[in-house]
């Protein structure tokens, strides 16, 4: 079973686990993702890919505590194992040198935004990276982009640092001013998304967002992830899951993104209020959002 090195909290409600799988990431590129299961009796969660370490054969991912399975990923100490991770899965980002390109992370957004700027920076672009989080404490990976970019925006929704305001308005400015961007990568809540292909679509600038709906099995056979591109369907597990974004129905992916949300709030209840289950007791610690 694959070894955890280690997994810390990285954010009030965001967590970074490091993966020893050589095969995977020996074959993986930019923008590609995994699915996980934690134990035998758990669900299958894709995890977008938040950093590759070739030489270690170490998959770095970076999550989010809003579920069961989420919270149950906290409880895998360093040294561990979980009882699955598959992949490299659906289509690597399309990488070339435009000149300038630039990647917009929001929120979560901001980790697998991250192997796709180095790429484009590989690829010898001037890269341009906006990132952005509801709040100071919320952002992370600032380092490593800054690393990375030749230009690094950092914005946060309440003012506590960097710019007030959203990554979608440094764009607009950016491109307002002149900025010779010729290619934008988008990832982050559908809102977010949304809007900055809105702007991008004023400058005709093209622009790829990276789609997380609903997943099962991630090879295109459940159907459970289809997304509407272009007026056709689209499987974002072997289609995606990058997508020119002003193409996507985002209307459409919001629904099927809304439509078990009921449901995952009374199995997360369920399983924080087990009195008998140990791991449930590991994570009480934590007040996770929609449970009450």
């Amino acid at each position: 079973m694959p070894r955890v090195v280690d997994n810390v909290q990285i954010g009030p409600m965001t967590w970074k686990m490091r993966v020893e799988v050589p095969r995977l990431v020996a074959k993986a590129k930019a923008g590609q993702f995994v699915i996980i299961r934690v134990n035998e009796s758990g669900e299958r969660v894709p995890m977008s890919i938040a950093g590759l370490n070739k030489d270690e054969g170490l998959l770095t991912i970076i999550y989010q505590v809003v579920g069961k399975t989420s919270a149950l990923m906290t409880t895998v100490e360093g040294g561990g194992e979980i009882s699955d991770c598959v992949g490299p899965l659906g289509v690597a980002s399309h990488v070339e040198n435009w000149g300038t390109a630039c990647v917009v992370g929001g929120g979560i957004g901001i980790a697998p935004v991250y192997p796709i700027a180095q790429a484009y920076k590989e690829a010898g672009n001037k890269v341009i990276s906006i990132i952005g989080a509801r709040s100071k404490e919320n952002l992370f990976y600032e380092k490593e982009h800054g690393e990375v970019a030749d230009e690094l925006h950092v914005c946060t929704d309440d003012g506590s640092y960097g710019h007030a305001g959203f990554v979608s308005d440094v764009l607009d400015k950016l491109l307002k001013d002149g900025a010779p961007i010729k290619m934008v990568m988008a990832i982050g809540p559908v809102p977010m998304m949304r809007v900055v292909t809105r702007v991008t679509k004023e400058y005709e600038v093209p622009t790829w967002v990276s789609l997380n709906p609903l997943m099962v099995d991630g090879t295109g056979m459940c159907g459970g992830c289809r997304v509407t591109v272009g007026g056709e369907t689209k499987f974002a597990c072997v289609d995606g899951p990058d997508f020119d974004g002003h193409a996507v129905d985002f209307d459409i992916l919001t629904k099927r993104l809304n439509a078990y949300k009921e449901q995952e709030r009374r199995a997360m209840k369920k399983f924080l209020d087990d009195p008998h289950c140990r791991l449930a007791e590991s994570v009480r610690q934590f007040t996770y959002p929609g449970t009450k």
